[in-house]
C-alpha cells in the first residue's frame, strides 16, 4: 500500500482566488492546442490480437478506443503540431515563446531534447527548452515549474506540452496493459499576468517506494539494451494493476479535497475538474467520495484511453472548445502516475 503522505513533496500555496491581492504574477492560459493521430484502435481491434472484448475492457476502465500514432509520426511532431494549435488560439507568434517544456515518457530520443525538436519545427528561436519525466503528472509538473519561472519574472510566456507515443512502447502480448495507453500531445501557452487569473494553487509530490510498479525495465543504464532483454520483452510497459488501482484512487481523492480546501473551493464554486484520464472506474470512485456530482468533471477517456502525460492538456483543450471551461471558471487539473508521483494545480482562466 502507497502512503497518502509522500516521501518529497514539493507545495506552492499560492494565494487563493478569494484573496484580496489582485498584484501577484501568474501564468495565466493564454491559449490551448492538441493533436490526436487519424488511426483509430477500437476495443474489438484488440480483440483480434489479444484475450479480450470490448465488455471487459469497457466495464473495467470505461475506453472504447485509442488513437495509434501513424509510421512518419512522433512525439516531436505531434508535440510541435499541438503547439501551433495553441499559439494560433492565443494568436501569438512561436518567436515570443521564452521557454518550451515537454513533458514525455516516450521522447523520440534519449537525447537531444523533445523540447529542442519542437522549438526548431515551430520557429521559437528564442525559447530554452527541456523535457520533463514524471509520467502521467508531467502536465502538472511542468505547469508548476512554468508558474514558478514567470512568477520569479524569469520567463513571461511559457510553452508546456504533455506529448507521447506510449503504444510504442506496450507489448501487445499483455492484455492487462497494452488495452489502456493511446497517443497524442496537448499543448498549453501560459502568460504572465496580474489580473486575478492563472494557476492559484499547485502540488506536486511523489514517493519513489513505489517505482517499480509502474516500469519499463530495460532500455536505461541499468539495463541496456540487449539481445537478452530484448527477448525477454523488458523494454515494454509492465504495470501492478491492483495495487495502481488503489494508489491512484486514494491519490485522486486527496488531491482534490486538498485543491479545493486551499483555494476555500465548494461544489458550487468549482466549476469543472480536468483528471488525468486514467480509468473510469477510478475517477467515479473518488467522485463519489467526495459527494460531488459528476457534471463536475470533463471525461474523453472512452475516445482516446490513456495518455500519458498527454492526458490532461488534450481534455483541457477539448474541455475550451466544447464550451465546458469559460473566462472566469475556476478549473482543478488533476494528474498520478508512475514514479510514484502525483499533483494539482488549481487555474482561474
Amino acid at each position: 500500500m502507497i502512503n497518502a503522505v509522500p516521501a518529497c513533496e514539493l507545495v506552492h500555496p499560492l494565494e487563493a482566488p478569494t484573496s484580496r491581492k489582485t498584484t501577484q504574477v501568474r501564468a495565466a492560459i493564454a491559449g490551448t492546442g492538441c493533436y490526436l493521430p487519424e488511426r483509430i484502435l477500437t476495443n474489438d481491434d484488440l480483440e483480434r490480437q489479444v484475450e479480450t472484448n470490448d465488455e471487459w475492457i469497457v466495464s473495467r476502465t470505461g475506453i472504447r478506443q485509442r488513437r495509434v500514432a501513424g509510421p512518419d509520426e512522433t512525439t516531436s511532431s505531434m508535440a510541435a503540431e499541438a503547439a501551433r494549435r495553441a499559439c494560433a488560439d492565443a494568436g501569438i507568434d512561436p518567436a515570443e515563446i521564452d521557454l518550451i517544456i515537454v513533458a514525455t515518457v516516450s521522447p523520440d530520443y534519449p537525447f537531444p531534447s523533445t523540447a529542442c525538436l519542437v522549438q526548431h519545427a515551430i520557429g521559437a528561436r528564442n525559447a530554452a527548452c527541456f523535457d520533463l519525466e514524471a509520467a502521467c503528472t508531467g502536465f502538472i509538473y511542468a505547469a508548476t515549474v512554468a508558474q514558478s519561472m514567470i512568477a520569479s519574472g524569469a520567463n513571461r510566456t511559457v510553452l508546456v506540452i504533455g506529448a507521447e507515443t506510449m503504444t510504442r512502447l506496450l507489448d501487445y502480448q499483455d492484455r492487462c496493459s497494452c488495452i489502456l495507453f493511446g497517443d497524442g500531445a496537448g499543448a498549453v501557452l501560459f502568460r504572465a499576468a496580474s489580473d486575478g487569473s492563472g494557476i492559484q494553487h499547485t502540488k506536486i509530490a511523489a514517493d519513489g517506494s513505489g517505482a517499480m510498479l509502474m516500469q519499463i525495465p530495460a532500455g536505461g543504464s541499468r539495463r541496456p539494451a540487449s539481445s537478452a532483454t530484448v527477448a525477454a520483452r523488458e523494454h515494454y510497459i509492465r504495470i501492478a494493476g491492483r495495487q495502481v488501482f488503489k494508489f491512484a484512487t486514494e491519490t485522486f481523492v486527496a488531491l482534490l479535497r486538498d485543491a479545493m480546501q486551499a483555494c476555500e473551493l465548494t461544489p458550487e464554486t468549482l466549476d469543472l475538474v480536468i483528471p488525468h484520464q486514467v480509468n473510469l472506474r477510478i475517477i467515479e470512485a473518488a467522485f463519489k467520495r467526495l459527494a460531488l456530482p459528476m457534471d463536475k468533471v470533463f471525461l474523453n477517456i472512452e475516445k482516446y484511453g490513456n495518455t500519458s502525460a498527454a492526458s490532461v492538456p488534450i481534455a483541457l483543450d477539448e474541455a475550451r472548445r466544447a464550451g465546458r471551461v469559460c473566462p472566469g471558471n475556476t478549473v482543478v487539473l488533476v494528474g498520478f502516475g508512475a514514479g510514484l508521483t502525483w499533483g494539482s494545480t488549481v487555474v482561474r482562466i
